[in-house]
This record gives C-alpha cells, sequence and structure tokens, in this order.
C-alpha cells in the first residue's frame, strides 16, 4: 500500500522527516518497506531556464530546421538549431542546457549534449510542452510569459510539487489503515506516546447541502444481509473533465492514473478515508432506481473491462428497474460508467458484507481497490460522512448542485464491541507492569473508549472499524504495538526446552536423501502442483473423475491438483533441453492429489529424472548415455540409505512407463522406475530418453523403522570367483537365477552378479546370453578348487535342468 507522506501531513501537522516517520510507523506495525521520491513533473525541470530567442534564421543545409540565437542570461547566446515550425525571433522559450536530462514518454532518460546537426553547432534544446511534462502537445514548441527574466530557473515558474511515498507492507488484519487517515491515526497515537501531541484535522463537511429535490432516485436493498448499509444521491448540472493538477498529484504518487475529475475524486476519497465510491450515469439508470440484490446464476454482465462474465446465484449486483449495473463492491458495469458527456450522476456509498464481497471477488478473479477494502471490513460508521465528503470534492472540481437527500439504507446499526480488560492479563501476557495512566492514554489515543475503571481492570468499547480488536488479548496487542516493543525490558536468563526428536523425522530423511542425491550430480526442482487436465489423458491409469478441480482456478492450464508427478517434471526437462541443457539429473519431493469417490487423498512423492549423457564430452572419456542400471542404482543407494533393502521387485504395470521395474514391500508399493513411454516424450517435444523414478515416500515412511547396525570382523580368508556364461531362453530373468543359486548352496556361495547379456542374430532364436559371476568364501577356513568346482557343478545342473540353460 502507498502512502504520500505530503496526503499525511494534510491531516497531522508533523515537522517530522519522512525517514523519522517511517521508524515510528514501522514500530507501529505498519511495516515501512521502502521510501520513493515524486516529482509531479518527472526530473523537476532540473536545468532548463526561461531562453529570449534573440535572432531565427533557415538553417543552410535543411529547409525544415532553423539556426537561432538565444539568451539564458549568460555573457554569451547559445547557438542552437531548432526544427519546431512556430519557432521565432523575440519569443521567451523553454530552454534545455547541456547536461540537462529530459525523459521520453516511458520515462526512459536521455541527456542534451553539445553537437552538430547538418554542420551548425548546438548547445542546447528549445523544448515543446510534452517534453519537459508539463503537457501533452508536441506540435511546437512551448512559448513562455514574454515578461519573463532570461535565465529564470522554468521549476520557478511552474510549480513542481515533491513527495515522499512510503510503501507500507500491510498485514491483512489492518482493514483499518487502509487509507491515509488510518495511517493518520495510528501515527498519532505514536506520536501521543512520544509526547507529542499533534491534532488530527478530520476532513470538514459542514458545507453539504441539498440544492434540490428533482432527481430523487429510489434505493431497495432486497439483500440488507450483504448491504447492511447503503447510501446515495444524485448530483447533476456537472461537468466531466480533466481533474486539477493538485488531485493529479495525488494520485499519481500513490500510482494511480488519474482519468476524470469524477472518477478521481471517488478514487481520492477512497484512498483518503478508506471508504469505496462509486458514480452511476443516471441517465443510464432506468426509471431512476437502484435495487440492491442477487440475480439467477448464469445471467450475463459486461464490466468496465469489457469482459462478459456469468454471474452466480450468490453474486450481489447493484441494478435498476431492467438490467444489473455494477458487481457491488467490486466493478462496475461497462453501461453505466462516467464518459465525458455524462452530466447527471447517482453516487453510490455502502457498506457491504466482507465474506460475500471475498467470494464473489474470488469466484471471478477480480482484485480491485474497492474489493481489496471491503474484504477485510471497511468502517461501517463513516458511510455517509465519505458520502458527504465526496460530493464537496466534486463540486469543487465539477460544479454542479445536489438534487436529492441522502437516502441512508441502514435498519440495523453496527454496534462497537464491548470489551472488558484485566490489569492482569496484560501483566501476564507482556511481562512487565505498564502504568495504569500510561494505558488509559494509549487507548484513548486509538478511539477506544474507557467505560469504567475498577481494581480489576478496565470496561471498553472498541470502535466498529477495528474489526481485529475483538477479544482482550487483542487490545493488549494494540497496547504494547503504541508502548513499543522495544521498551519491554528483557530478563537476563532465558530458559528454553530442547525437544526430543527422532532420527525418522520426516524432513530429517528428506534432507539427508536430498545432500546424497546433489552429491551424486541431481538438482532438486519444485513443480506447481496445479496442473492441466489434459495430463490425464496422457496415461491410462490415470482418470479424470479422479481430478481434484480448483474452483477458482487462475487459467484452465492451473485447473486442476496433479495426480502425477511425472508431468509436472517432465515440463521442466523439455524447458532445459528446449535451451540446450540435455543432460540432466534431476529430484523433486511433492505430492499428488486425487479425488476417490468423494474421499481426497494426499500422497508424498519422491521424484527422479535422468536424461542425456553420464558424464560431459571430453576427449578422455567416451561418451555413455544414461540407461535403466544408471537410475536403478541411484534408486537402491536411497533404499541402503533407508534400510530398506529387501523389496521384492516385479514387473512395472504403469502405462506411463515401459521396460521398467515395481518395487514392493510387504504389499505396498514404494517405487516405480523405468523408460518414460515415447508417446508421452512427445507430447512435451522431448526427442531423447528420459528415465523415471516415482518413489511413494508416503509408503516410504511407513515402512521405516530403526535400522539394526550388524558389526562384524573382516573376513580372514580370501574369496575366489567362477563365471559361467549361459546360453538361456528370452523370458528367463536373472533374478529367477540368483534366487536358485543360493537355493543350491547356502554355505560358501555369497554374492551373484550379472555382468554381461549378449542378444544377436549370432543366436539361435529366442536365445539370449548371460554372463554370471559367482563369488565364493568360507568365514573358517580357505577354499580348495575342489570344493568350488562341487559347487559350480552343482550351480549347472541345477541351471540346465530348471530353465534348459546352456554353458557357451
Amino acid at each position: 500500500m502507498k502512502i504520500s507522506y505530503n496526503w499525511l501531513k494534510q491531516f497531522l501537522k508533523t515537522k517530522w522527516t519522512a525517514e523519522e516517520t517511517e521508524v515510528l510507523l514501522t514500530d507501529l506495525g505498519l511495516e515501512v518497506e521502502g521510501i520513493t521520491d515524486f516529482e509531479s513533473i518527472k526530473g523537476g525541470l532540473e536545468g532548463i531556464v526561461v531562453g529570449h530567442v534573440e535572432s531565427c534564421v533557415p538553417h543552410p543545409n535543411a529547409d525544415r530546421l532553423n539556426l537561432t540565437k538565444v539568451n539564458i542570461g549568460q555573457d554569451q547566446l547559445l547557438s542552437i538549431v531548432c526544427g519546431a515550425p512556430n519557432v521565432a525571433q523575440g519569443q521567451n522559450v523553454p530552454v534545455a542546457t547541456i547536461g540537462t536530462t529530459l525523459y521520453d514518454e516511458k520515462g526512459q532518460p536521455w541527456p542534451i549534449k553539445k553537437g552538430k546537426i547538418r554542420g551548425e553547432v548546438s548547445e542546447g534544446m528549445i523544448c515543446a510542452e510534452d517534453e519537459i511534462g508539463i503537457g501533452n502537445s508536441h506540435a511546437g514548441i512551448m512559448v513562455l510569459d514574454k515578461n519573463l527574466i532570461p535565465g529564470t530557473p522554468l521549476n520557478q515558474v511552474f510549480s513542481v510539487e515533491k513527495d515522499q511515498v512510503f510503501e507500507i507492507g500491510l498485514t491483512p488484519n489492518r482493514a483499518d489503515a487502509m487509507s491515509h487517515w488510518g495511517v493518520a491515526r495510528d501515527l498519532r497515537a505514536g506520536l501521543i506516546q512520544n509526547e507529542i501531541n499533534i491534532p488530527l484535522d478530520t476532513p470538514s463537511v459542514s458545507s453539504f447541502h441539498v440544492d434540490n429535490r428533482s432527481l430523487r432516485v429510489s434505493i431497495s436493498v432486497k439483500k440488507p444481509e450483504l448491504a447492511p448499509r447503503y447510501c446515495g444521491v444524485s448530483i447533476s448540472g456537472l461537468e466531466v473533465k480533466d481533474s486539477p493538477d493538485w488531485l493529479k498529484n495525488r494520485l499519481k504518487a500513490i500510482g494511480i492514473n488519474p482519468k476524470n475529475n469524477i472518477v478521481d475524486a471517488t478514487n481520492y476519497v477512497l484512498h483518503e478515508l478508506g471508504q469505496p465510491l462509486h458514480a452511476f450515469d443516471l441517465d443510464k439508470v432506468k426509471n431512476n432506481k437502484i435495487e440492491v440484490k442477487t440475480l439467477k446464476s448464469g445471467t450475463k454482465f459486461t464490466t468496465l473491462d469489457g469482459i462478459e462474465r456469468e454471474l452466480h446465484e450468490d453474486d450481489l449486483m447493484i441494478c435498476d428497474s431492467k438490467k444489473p449495473l455494477c458487481m457491488a463492491g467490486i466493478f462496475g458495469g461497462n453501461e453505466s460508467g462516467v464518459t465525458k458527456s455524462t452530466t447527471d450522476i447517482f453516487l453510490e456509498s455502502a457498506y457491504f458484507n466482507p465474506v460475500s464481497i471475498r467470494k464473489t471477488a474470488k469466484r471471478h478473479g477480480l482484485n480491485t481497490d474497492a474489493s481489496f477494502r471491503y474484504e477485510r471490513g471497511i468502517d461501517p460508521n463513516i458511510t455517509e460522512f465519505a458520502l458527504k465528503r465526496a460530493v464537496i470534492l466534486i463540486q469543487e472540481i465539477a460544479g454542479g448542485v445536489v438534487s436529492s437527500d441522502i437516502d441512508d439504507f441502514y435498519p440495523k446499526k453496527i454496534e462497537d464491541f464491548q470489551v472488558f480488560l484485566t490489569f492482569d492479563k496484560i501483566n501476564h501476557l507482556i511481562g512487565q507492569e505498564i502504568d495504569t495512566g500510561v494505558i488509559k492514554t494509549i487507548l484513548t489515543s486509538l478511539d477506544i473508549k474507557v467505560n469504567n475503571v475498577s481494581e480489576s481492570g478496565l470496561g471498553l468499547t472498541i470502535p466498529a472499524y477495528r474489526v481485529d480488536v475483538q477479544r482482550e488479548v487483542d487490545v493488549i496487542e494494540e497496547i504494547l504495538r503504541v508502548y513499543g516493543y522495544n521498551n519491554i525490558e528483557s530478563d537476563s536468563k532465558f530458559n528454553v526446552s530442547v525437544a526430543n526428536s527422532s532420527i525418522y523425522d520426516d524432513y530429517k530423511i528428506q534432507n539427508k536423501l536430498a545432500d546424497q542425491l546433489v552429491s551424486q550430480g541431481f538438482y532438486e526442482i519444485m513443480s506447481n502442483s496445479l496442473t492441466t487436465r489434459a495430463y490425464v489423458e496422457l496415461a491410462d491409469d490415470l482418470k479424470e473423475e479422479h481430478n481434484v478441480d480448483i474452483l477458482n482456478a487462475l487459467s484452465n492450464d492451473l485447473g486442476v491438483m496433479r495426480q502425477s508427478m511425472l508431468f509436472s517434471g517432465l515440463e521442466s526437462v523439455s524447458y532445459n533441453i528446449n535451451r540446450k541443457k540435455t543432460d540432466l539429473k534431476f529430484f523433486e519431493l511433492g505430492k499428488t492429489y486425487k479425488n476417490i469417490e468423494g474421499e481426497y487423498l494426499e500422497t508424498k512423492h519422491l521424484s527422479l529424472f535422468i536424461t542425456g549423457s553420464k558424464t560431459k564430452e571430453s576427449w578422455t572419456l567416451a561418451q555413455e548415455r544414461t540407461n535403466f542400471f544408471e537410475l536403478k542404482g541411484y534408486i537402491e543407494r536411497i533404499f541402503d540409505k533407508l534400510g530398506l533393502s529387501n523389496l521384492d521387485y516385479q514387473s512395472v504395470e504403469s502405462k506411463s512407463i515401459s521396460e521398467g521395474l515395481t518395487g514392493k514391500l510387504n504389499s505396498k508399493t514404494i517405487v516405480e522406475f523405468g523408460r518414460v513411454k515415447t508417446g508421452i516424450l512427445r507430447h512435451f517435444d522431448i526427442e531423447q530418453e528420459v528415465l523415471f523414478a516415482d518413489i511413494n515416500w508416503s509408503n516410504v515412511l511407513d515402512s521405516l523403522g530403526r535400522k539394526q547396525l550388524k558389526i562384524k570382523e573382516i573376513p580372514r580368508f580370501p574369496s575366489t570367483q567362477r563365471d559361467f556364461a549361459l546360453l538361456l531362453d528370452q523370458t528367463v530373468k536373472f533374478d529367477e537365477l540368483k534366487e536358485l543359486a543360493f537355493m543350491t548352496d547356502k554355505k560358501i556361495l555369497k554374492e551373484v552378479d550379472l555382468f554381461d547379456v549378449y542378444e544377436g542374430d549370432k543366436l539361435p532364436e529366442q536365445k539370449k546370453s548371460y554372463a554370471l559371476r559367482f563369488k565364493f568364501m568360507d568365514d573358517k577356513k580357505t577354499l580348495t578348487d575342489k570344493q568350488v568346482d562341487k559347487v559350480m557343478k552343482k550351480l549347472q545342473t541345477q541351471f540346465e535342468t530348471k530353465f534348459n540353460a546352456s554353458l557357451r
């Protein structure tokens, strides 16, 4: 939120600097995130002076240029080449001297330098009004008053307003501070605490009066629970035009582009008092009737931005007798707004139900200055006051007369809050006793009325605009922020309780594995959990009915929660490949979401993606592509780290993965990994192979237990190895051979490894060759060749019998 310091000082005549005020505002809880300088004319007209054209002759080398001699109050005249058609001898003109910085229409700087134009020296620039920011015309140079003295700085001729603007990081609970008046109220309380008592100048509305009653507009509120208060008044005979400079400067300082005097006046009051207003062109209000109501679901309504929207049955609308005019408290309609031809208006000021406004704004994806305030809760008792303030301002800058009484629908007054504040509670929460007189002064400075004082505490009335102060602890927080957190003494001794935590806490395990993967060359990615529903069509194992839909989706591409980690990861892979980063290793810890027959399921996952080459291209290393076994190695290292090394692997059942495995433990799926199907990769314009692993983190956490460490001495006796090259049927798997080997011998056989696979035209059809390596060792003695050969013979026999294998 932007707050103009000049505007703020209209309420508080403080002599503090902006920097001093920044510190106090931050201490009060209105954190100032920065201060920026504002100038009504960018550059402040620095370096631009009044010049008198002493002579003007045609340029000898250009038909449309003139050579001028200009007096700027110095000993020598300046030679300036000028192309304006209206430049003439005897004129007073604005001259940008050498070294001056001007700004183009986009705010980009361009310095004035001495140079030559068509062979003639030019020592400055005679300016048009748009070139120095005074106006918009570029038809010719700006001609100044002939009585001005040459050399007079132009910022002494034209007033340049300079301001400092606070950028306040307003927390959502501080609805009372969403205006200059609200910030001034808080600042005054802080100044009083610093023993500076400055009165708060409230805008006067005493001059408001009704001129006639010729344009009365009848108001009917059909939904009083959604519009507890609604005020309106008619103004006729006004003139829509540009606003005066002072008003434009106030709005520009806080980042609002002026439009016309009527809209600018409503915006001014909005940011001055925090009360949104809306002006309707009365010629477009049928039968001079305003109805505040809801409409049938599906009703079409076009807003000021030209977008046709479909209304919900709970959307509160401002209507005339025939049609909707405005989305209450959010956005005006395209057909009822103020235009240059408007002469009569109906001016609205209201208090709408915050929950209703918030739901409608979110439902239609709208966020306006008005909805921002209505959603958080404005002051219901300022409605009529703000309306009068706006009427007076409009009459001042647009003329017109008040042509109706103020119609104020307010059937049930919103009462102030009653709170009893106990002294014991104050001392307990703050940890320090604060003098009762100081407490009463602070409360009074915050417009909190002290009704009664007893030995135990204070009876208080909280103004209705403080929607965040309804409990005793809220009042104590108000006292503390004004008193100053820094003024509370700290104990010299602090007691800290150290919590006992398990090494199996989720975040600890995640951090350990993340460190391990990073050390292996992986990069962590974080993808959006919101995705497009089109991805469901890419995988047969994902179903449309399992989607978790977003009610107020930001776009069609972010309409559902993701059911799989695969597609968001592939988006990152595709993004990098398209930028010439083809060798990738990613991991992501995230969640997936499903709606299974009305039950919402949220599951944690760890996903891995590898693609491209294993190593960078080098003359010392041959290029080798990543493969399935590399991914399997990373997965096995993860499970070794977790103590989950006894997974049961089976062929993958996922419709998104081909040539992969599914790892299960106690019937729970722990991991699925393999090569992503080509059809899915094609959807992301990925032409290279991508390997993907999906580790069900929720099932991993359920399967973890304390890992029992087993320590044994290093074997004292050597091991020995033997190899088999077996010719096998294509259907035989290595796991089957390994299992049979250990069933054949359980004493000295320690390891079985597959170190080579061959499939080619030199083998019989439907056959393949596996090269197996067997490691043997005896813990008690050195093995003999005879013992090892005996086991190898048994293994050969078993392989031949069970799998019809033969030695190659």
